[in-house]
């Protein structure tokens, strides 16, 4: 048993008469908005929602509390009673699950309940059982989507409980908004917004936590699920940063008067508080937080993409007033938002009662934040508020695609084929020899590779084709668990080992393995516009006949177009290993004219053997093409702490931001909108490449910095992790 605390004397309510006593009822207005399924708006929400908390209990009863999500429409509508998405781990779902849909910009929420119904590897089915909007209370309280103000120096903290921990109580400080899951003893469960000024929980002791508890819409879900069940969770957020704060332990009701006076408003004090006994606190990166890039300028949905929430909740609440007594006439409500401008008019209004809500709780209106001009919408600081903040935000150029075709090659080879999910999809445009990245959720999280695209740029499906590694995690996956219908993410293209603008009248083509797929869209573009003077010829070694990529369509072709197309294989279990003996007498042998393009692509060793050939054959270096892979892994050291990273550009700060622990510095300054360069986000392209200026990171290794580079001081942000504050300089290396 854990030793009672000193704040174990303050009283408690126990019972229900108790917390009604001092919340009160909930109108039979609010009850009525309440609906079963997901009607045409809760749809249109979902589909325009990039973030959302969710509360669940995985098998053995740990409460869990996160946020999921990153793009517009990640929670998947299969019907009006089932929705599906992928969840991060720890601890898979078990039992009745709860959300709050989060629109940026926006004051008001979507909650919805129900229970888990399929779990396929990290995609989750749930049945829902209710859906309702929530008012934009908790949202306007903690300004979440204002600009976010400096952060301030934080005392340390004694003890040695949960909050003790690295960067929490740091986070608690700063962290305006949190989201707190609690469960009843009749399989229900309950993630509802809270949101205050400045901390929204504050820290009592190294292990107690107390949550303010103002007045609301009285509908005291939590207060009450507490009463049946102590256990709860919690996320947090602080405006500008990507992690997230995650709490659990147990949770009891307060009225105390010395501990609410303690978080009066202007003389105002809470009417209730929850104090939270502290079993685990950890901050950790949150990649839909990070992708969602909820605070970059330009980031929130326009006006006419999303419904109003507001006038939503009216529909439901017109919906279920026809089938229910004691509620308003559902005829007049549908007649009264029928009426033009009724719903800019209701915003209006519902604005000026939050307005005057938060001034009686003691918030001062004092303009930023404390009320909506449309939709719940808080005020914006003036634009240089806080800290500094790049210009728009950027097109997000992960592209959702769906697996039409699995194809396999070889025993350890398969093509994948893609094609764009969404009303108008559109081709993949690339030149030939480039690559994409492919990102995909593995257990919950997203892991990225890089492949080349084998098929011909300009077509509706892209097609990769994945060697299984040894040990590969990505690759693993793709050979083990990909099925048609899958859906995933492709960023790019990248890579500058491509076909020339004006293609030369000759390319010679060195690879070895997988190599040959930048290649096989080189030959499949080629050969697909009609010429007659144009000519290719590829050396390709492969371990057997049976391990041969493509080897039945390079024949074909190879046939289709005998005065245009070469192929000569090379079997290493027949002939031995190709070194650079064999490939001189093969590339002599060619008589190539003097302007033919040398690519080449496969394992280090050979790159080499065909660089030293060409010099001593005198082939100019502008003629020759390499492709240099790398395999990215998971960092092996993170730090446990988050760390502060400063950029410069020209000389001058642009922007600092908060490395979340195992947070790249690439995905923390794109997260809040710094102008990081970036391509292909695995290592492999060098575009994100910048120098470090002060500080310690940890940077997978292989990557594609040359020796020099590093020497010089240039680091990849899309593979490196900080260990200390970090100063990094956007400059052309």
């Amino acid at each position: 048993m854990r030793q009672a605390n000193r704040f174990s004397a303050l009283r408690r309510l126990t019972t229900e008469a108790e917390v009604e006593a001092t919340v009160g009822h909930p109108a039979s207005t609010i009850m009525l908005k309440q609906i079963s399924a997901l009607d045409e708006g809760c749809r249109t929400v979902l589909a325009r929602c990039p973030i959302a908390a969710v509360g669940y209990r995985d098998a053995d009863g740990t409460s869990r509390t996160t946020f999921i999500g990153g793009t517009p429409g990640f929670a998947r509508v299969h019907s009006p009673t089932r929705l599906s998405f992928s969840l991060p781990g720890p601890g898979a779902p078990h039992g009745p699950v709860s959300f709050f849909f989060l629109l940026p910009g926006v004051g008001e929420v979507l909650r919805v309940n129900g229970s888990v119904a399929v779990r396929k590897g990290a995609e989750t089915s749930v049945d829902i059982q209710e859906a309702y909007v929530h008012c934009a209370q908790a949202v306007l309280r903690s300004r979440l989507w204002q600009p976010p103000a400096p952060s301030q120096p934080v005392a340390e903290m004694a003890g040695d409980g949960p909050l003790c921990r690295p960067g929490v109580v740091e986070f608690l400080a700063a962290a305006p908004f949190l989201a707190l899951s609690t469960w009843d003893n009749s399989r229900g469960s309950d993630t509802s917004p809270r949101g205050d000024r400045q901390a929204v929980a504050r820290v009592l002791d190294s292990r107690t936590l107390v949550v303010p508890d103002r007045k609301g819409n009285k509908r005291a879900d939590t207060l009450h699920n507490l009463l049946r069940d102590d256990r709860l969770s919690f996320a947090a957020l602080v405006p500008g940063r990507s992690g997230v704060l995650h709490v659990r332990g147990r949770g009891a009701i307060t009225d105390d008067p010395a501990l609410l006076e303690t978080m009066a408003l202007r003389g105002m004090p809470p009417h209730l508080a929850l104090l939270i006994d502290v079993e685990h606190a950890e901050v950790t990166g949150n990649d839909a937080v990070a992708r969602s890039r909820l605070w970059t300028p330009g980031a929130h949905p326009d006006r006419g993409t999303v419904p109003d929430l507001i006038a939503l909740g009216g529909e439901h609440l017109a919906a279920r007033s026809a089938a229910a007594e004691g509620g308003p006439p559902a005829f007049l409500l549908k007649a009264v938002g029928a009426i033009p401008g009724m719903t800019r008019l209701l915003r209006l209004v519902i604005n000026r009662l939050y307005r005057s809500g938060l001034r009686k709780e003691g918030y001062e209106d004092d303009g930023p934040g404390t009320g909506g001009r449309r939709r719940g919408f808080p005020r914006r600081r003036p634009a240089d508020a806080g800290r500094p903040v790049s210009g728009g935000r950027p097109e997000d150029p992960l592209r959702e695609v769906r697996v039409t075709e699995v194809r396999a090659e070889t025993p350890s080879a398969v093509t994948l084929v893609l094609e764009a999910v969404g009303e108008n999809p559109g081709s993949f445009d690339f030149r030939p020899g480039q690559f994409f990245t492919l990102v995909a959720d593995i257990d919950g999280r997203p892991v990225r590779r890089a492949y080349s695209a084998s098929s011909a740029p300009g077509s509706p499906r892209l097609e990769v084709t994945v060697k299984r590694v040894e040990g590969g995690r990505f690759s693993t996956h793709v050979h083990e668990s990909f099925r048609v219908g899958d859906r995933l993410a492709v960023r790019g293209p990248s890579g500058s080992f491509h076909a020339e603008h004006r293609p030369p009248d000759e390319i010679v083509l060195v690879a070895a393995g997988s190599g040959v797929t930048p290649m096989m869209s080189m030959i499949r573009s080629r050969l697909a516009v009609e010429s007659g003077h144009d000519r290719i010829a590829l050396l390709h070694s492969s371990r057997s006949t049976q391990e041969t990529i493509f080897a039945e369509e390079l024949t074909r072709l190879a046939k289709d177009h005998p005065d245009r197309l070469s192929v000569t294989h090379v079997l290493t279990r027949r002939d031995g290993r190709l070194d650079a003996d064999g490939v001189r007498h093969w590339i002599t042998g060619l008589s190539p004219a003097p302007g033919a393009h040398f690519y080449t692509c496969g394992p280090v060793p050979l790159m080499d053997a065909v660089q030293d050939v060409l010099t001593g054959l005198g082939v100019p270096d502008e003629l020759v093409h390499q492709e240099r892979y790398t395999s990215r892994a998971d960092t092996g050291t993170v730090s446990t702490a988050p760390h502060e990273l400063v950029v410069e550009e020209d000389g001058r700060a642009v922007g600092t931001v908060v490395v979340e622990p195992g947070q790249t510095l690439l995905d923390a300054g794109l997260a809040a909108g710094l102008p990081m360069p970036y391509s292909c986000t695995v290592g492999n392209c060098g575009d994100c490449m910048v120098r470090l200026r002060e500080g310690e990171v940890t940077q997978n290794e292989p990557n594609c910095l040359t020796p020099r580079q590093k020497a010089d001081g240039y680091v990849l942000a899309c593979v490196s992790c900080p260990m200390s504050k970090v100063t990094l300089a956007i400059t052309d290396p």
